[in-house]
């Protein structure tokens, strides 16, 4: 068979090595409306609901039971209930409607129900609506901090650079598990080098994540994991109430949290009961909501690969995003895991978040070259900045970043490691060397750093943990070793556990430790003229790009 040239070159497009499935509602391969989604109903008795989507409490699994007694606000379930989902669809893009008057309707809906309502959506209405529903004004950014060789010396250094580029959070995980306590903090003295106020987090199972969130070494987490369907659950030996818990535990020691989720979750452990993953994805987001916790993690994340694999798929990640906001929740909204081989398609998923803003564009963009991010990669990584900052320009859109010198960069970068350098040395925590400083300094990658003594780190790492090693011992060290300013941030970062101000709905910290959130600084977007509007300031600094031409220059 002659075949046509036109289509042998589109064979070779990096699009068509992706992978895609036509819907298979039985297996859950279907991400909007699958025939099997339950339809929209409730009733209530004695203050309590006894039916909802169909379903007699009798019949409840324990997410249902979990969101019946938790979640939906009975006082206002039935007359939400009677509402045509089309008005309340009109009514997120309507800008006469305020924000709060969308929080009070949904937060009496069924996951069915908020399931309609979104269908009723196309992507850019959907846009048009998480403008209005981010909980707070102002958007934000969070970076993924990590390599191949869990090098702590790279860590700090990375740390330092994107706290200079404006990232308020940073997630750092491991390659090998016992790496966690130096991984984690590397990337807070990183993080305090320069830039003050930036919150970390490092990503590992939760008993020795929380350790490490008392020990003062982190100050935030989001990796606690909700599911949509009872048997996925299960599997993780857990529970809506177990992840609740877990959650008090977090907040009660004055450590800001979040759920994740994600569509597709369901599907990839082989438990999506025949439902769609957005109905699935709602469910999630309605534990969370009645969990109390005030955030989520939520835009398919780790399970990007399947929900992106399906017809309408990006659109459902941007419906999750957006269910989340309308419950009230801060959104970390995904973007954080390569999925494509086309540069056109992955772009073309960010914009949807990075368009309307959401309190975290990326849950994690990261701040490495993809070869060193142990999340599996991100969707944009350290070689697209310039890119990200032109986008930010050429669109009068703030993203949360902005353009850095080289001289600047290289500076942070070298502070940050001979800081971690002069810790490990007041703290018996092993060598850092010149070399590896130096080299931490102009490093892009792993792949430019020394080789360190793994063994060494990791009986150190023992042997630290055992000494009941504190936050409150690196800022003394710090101070001792020279570094003033490095220690009074993170002092102050630990102040904030005490104080507990940011154990708010999507909180933030500037540069002077002023807590930003939707309590002090919500969003009031009611169309043109209002919500968060680029500042002189910061649209100077968005502008400001390197290899630009100056006029007053020729």
């Amino acid at each position: 068979m002659k075949h046509s040239k036109r289509f042998e070159v589109l064979s070779k497009r990096p699009v068509n090595q992706d992978g895609f499935i036509n819907e298979w509602p039985e297996k859950g391969f279907i991400a909007i409306s699958s025939p099997n989604d339950p339809k929209p109903s409730i009733k209530i008795e004695n203050d309590k609901i006894v039916e909802m989507d169909g379903k007699r409490r009798e019949d409840f699994d324990f997410i249902d039971i979990f969101i019946a007694d938790h979640t939906i606000n009975i006082r206002q379930a039935e007359k939400s209930m009677k509402m045509n989902s089309l008005d309340i669809a009109r009514m997120l893009v309507d800008i006469n409607v305020e924000r709060k008057t969308i929080i009070k309707i949904v937060s009496g809906l069924t996951p069915a129900k908020i399931m309609e309502v979104v269908n009723h959506l196309n992507v850019v209405e959907m846009m048009m609506a998480m403008q209005k529903m981010r909980a707070r004004k102002i958007p934000a950014n969070q970076a993924h901090i990590t390599n191949l060789k869990d090098n702590p010396v790279q860590i700090a250094a990375d740390a330092a650079e994107c706290a200079l580029r404006g990232f308020r959070e940073e997630e750092t995980t491991v390659g090998v598990t016992k790496y966690a306590p130096f991984n984690a903090i590397a990337l807070l003295i990183g993080s305090q080098a320069l830039k003050r106020g930036v919150l970390t987090q490092c990503a590992v199972e939760e008993a020795t994540e929380l350790e490490l969130g008392m020990r003062g070494f982190t100050t935030y987490a989001e990796t606690i994991s909700v599911y949509g369907t009872e048997s996925v659950f299960i599997d993780g030996d857990d529970t809506p109430y177990s992840k609740a818990f877990l959650a008090s535990a977090y907040a009660s020691r004055g450590l800001k949290m979040r759920f994740t989720s994600g569509t597709g979750s369901e599907v990839l452990m082989g438990n999506a009961e025949g439902k769609s993953m957005l109905y699935l994805e709602i469910r999630c987001i309605m534990v969370t909501k009645g969990a109390g916790v005030q955030g989520l993690q939520n835009g398919a994340i780790s399970c990007i690969g399947i929900t992106s694999s399906v017809p309408s798929g990006i659109r459902a990640v941007l419906a999750e995003n957006l269910i989340a906001s309308m419950l009230d929740l801060e959104v970390a909204s995904g973007n954080d895991q390569t999925f494509t081989h086309s540069d056109i398609r992955r772009t073309a998923r960010t914009m949807m978040q990075f368009l309307p803003g959401t309190d975290f564009i990326f849950s994690g963009y990261s701040g490495t070259p993809n070869y060193d991010n142990m999340f599996a990669g991100s969707n944009f990584d350290a070689e697209d900045f310039d890119d990200y900052n032109v986008l930010q320009r050429d669109l009068m859109v703030d993203g949360g970043l902005k353009p850095v010198k080289e001289e600047d960069v290289i500076a942070v970068r070298r502070k940050a490691a001979k800081a971690l350098q002069d810790v490990f040395r007041e703290l018996n925590l092993g060598v850092v060397t010149d070399e590896e400083v130096e080299a931490a300094a102009y490093a892009h990658g792993s792949k430019d750093m020394p080789e360190r003594d793994v063994l060494s780190d990791l009986e150190s790492i023992d042997e630290m943990m055992k000494r009941g090693i504190t936050g409150i011992d690196i800022v003394k060290a710090l101070y001792r070793s020279g570094h003033e300013d490095i220690a009074g941030n993170i002092l102050n970062m630990l102040k904030q556990r005490i104080s507990g101000d940011y154990l708010q709905t999507s909180a933030i910290l500037d540069e002077d430790f002023n807590v930003i959130s939707a309590i002090n600084c919500p969003n009031d977007y009611l169309g043109p003229g209002t919500g968060y509007r680029i500042d002189k300031d910061r649209w100077e600094e968005i502008k400001n790009i390197p290899y630009t031409i100056n006029p007053d220059n020729l």
